[in-house]
């Protein structure tokens, strides 16, 4: 061992087996170095002398992560060595570990809806989850319109002393010009701090000016920076959607966890179902943001 540590002129950390093959051949010498080289994954090969022919490698048969033990003696061939090949530790890359973790995640699991029906009411679960994408979906379409003129505005939410009511309930609409809206108030006139208020927040990029119980609407050119910034909330509103639909699927799976009225086994693919149908859900609405965004964005593809 001290000789190795001579040869490296460093300490063994690790101790290694060594073999040490001598040739008379130096086309023989070449291709072993190369051998070894490509069968231990070892890239910093140092020849020190070209008079010594000897190799120092690691043992072929030993794993990595098992490569200690002793040194071999050879007496007098370590004095001037010509070729140390160092060992060097390889390390996983974090690409391929990605890949090792996706692979084995990616077993489709079957929803049996009579299986799950014996152990909770899975209509129930469904039906919040279907509520949270069509609330998803109402959303896109009150509020992400380009469409920011009459159309878009009749249907405007408004909240007045905790009732929610249509904009076109409470006032008339007419477009006065292509780059005007006129909301006529003259009927509500209670009504109107709560419905600028809507009106601004409403994401379609409007400022509503107000004299007496009229509000005059300027319709906004759509330009790329809107677009974008629609595209943007088209995203926030999936993300709120998604974020609804874990929180049923944990919910459910922390109930499910308490019932003590069925098998282990059974408790944990029931769970796994539950995910898969969360999952569903979050599918769909991914989508229904895909085309939202490719629409907003002007997107033909």
């Amino acid at each position: 061992v001290q000789s190795v540590e001579a040869a490296l002129h460093r300490p063994l950390t690790h101790p290694c087996y060594v073999s040490i093959v001598c040739f008379d051949n130096k086309l023989q010498f070449s291709s072993l170095i190369q051998k070894f080289t490509r069968m231990l994954r070892i890239t910093n090969v140092r020849i020190l002398s070209q008079t010594v022919r000897a190799v120092l490698a690691l043992a072929a048969e030993v794993p990595p992560s098992s490569r200690i033990a002793t040194a071999v003696n050879a007496p007098g061939l370590l004095s001037a060595p010509t070729a140390v090949l160092q060992p060097v530790r390889s390390y996983a890359k974090s690409k391929d570990k990605k890949k090792e973790k996706k692979g084995a995640g990616g077993a489709k699991v079957h929803i049996n809806e009579d299986q799950l029906a014996e152990v909770f009411d899975v209509a129930t679960l469904r039906t919040l989850m279907e509520r949270n994408v069509a609330t998803m979906k109402d959303d896109y379409i009150k509020n992400l319109s380009l469409r920011s003129a009459t159309g878009a505005m009749e249907t405007l939410k408004v909240t007045y002393e905790g009732k929610d009511y249509q904009l076109q309930e409470l006032g008339q609409i007419v477009r006065k010009n292509p780059k005007t809206v006129v909301v006529n108030l003259v009927s509500f006139p209670q009504t109107i701090p709560a419905v600028l208020q809507a009106i601004q927040k409403s994401g379609m990029n409007l400022n509503p000016q107000q004299d007496g119980t009229t509000l005059f609407v300027p319709v906004p050119k759509v330009t790329r920076e809107h677009r974008e910034g629609l595209a943007k909330n088209a995203k926030t509103l999936f993300i709120k959607c998604r974020d609804a639909i874990k929180d049923a699927q944990n919910g459910q799976i922390k109930k499910l966890k308490k019932q003590t009225d069925i098998s282990e086994d059974l408790n944990h693919q029931v769970q796994a179902q539950i995910t898969a149908i969360a999952n569903e859900y979050i599918k769909e609405a991914e989508k229904m943001m895909e085309i939202k965004q490719a629409e907003l964005l002007g997107d033909k593809s």
